[in-house]
């Protein structure tokens, strides 16, 4: 673990906008109350962006469906809700840094309170997203520069700073 922290130190140094990604899974058969609290250490260390987490479930003809001390359904729903706790607070904090820089923002749709999309650090359907309070004059799929104003633990907020679009960006005239 203690590389690992150290790989990303070091990435983070070399690129500050950098946005690390993992998943883990919590309560595999034979996990401990200690390694728990080592993967929450290390999370709390490695300060990752965006996280996903899982709790372990067999699947037919898997080799761990085998290993002994297979963990309660209830110490893997706590151990879940710990975890995603901590990494609340963390993605909490992340986003925050985020407030006052610029990003350009993919249109993903057009609600009643305004636009919605995500920036480079957002996959589709998996993270947070980019709310454009206001913003009703664009289309999907869409370019658009802002400032992001606002955030919470998992979605930030933005006000344009340019409106004209950036459709056409990677195209050079003759």
């Amino acid at each position: 673990a203690d590389r690992t922290i150290e790989r990303i130190q070091k990435w983070r140094e070399i690129c500050p906008e950098l946005i690390i990604r993992s998943t883990f899974i919590v309560g595999f058969p034979g996990e401990t109350e200690e390694e728990f609290e080592e993967l929450l250490a290390f999370l709390q260390e490695a300060q990752i962006d965006r996280v996903g987490c899982f709790k372990y479930s067999p699947v037919e003809g898997a080799t761990a469906n085998a290993l002994p001390d297979h963990i309660p359904e209830e110490v893997k729903e706590d151990r879940l809700q710990r975890f995603m706790e901590v990494q609340s607070q963390i993605s909490a904090k992340r986003l925050k840094t985020r407030i006052g820089k610029e990003y350009q923002i993919v249109i993903d749709e057009v609600t009643s309170e305004g636009a919605v999309g995500r920036c480079y650090a957002d996959a589709p359907e998996v993270d947070g997203v980019v709310h454009l309070n206001g913003v009703f004059d664009v289309e999907i799929g869409s370019r658009v520069w802002a400032e992001i104003i606002h955030s919470d633990d998992h979605d930030i907020w933005g006000a344009l700073v340019d409106d004209a679009l950036d459709d056409n960006l990677d195209e050079t005239e003759d």
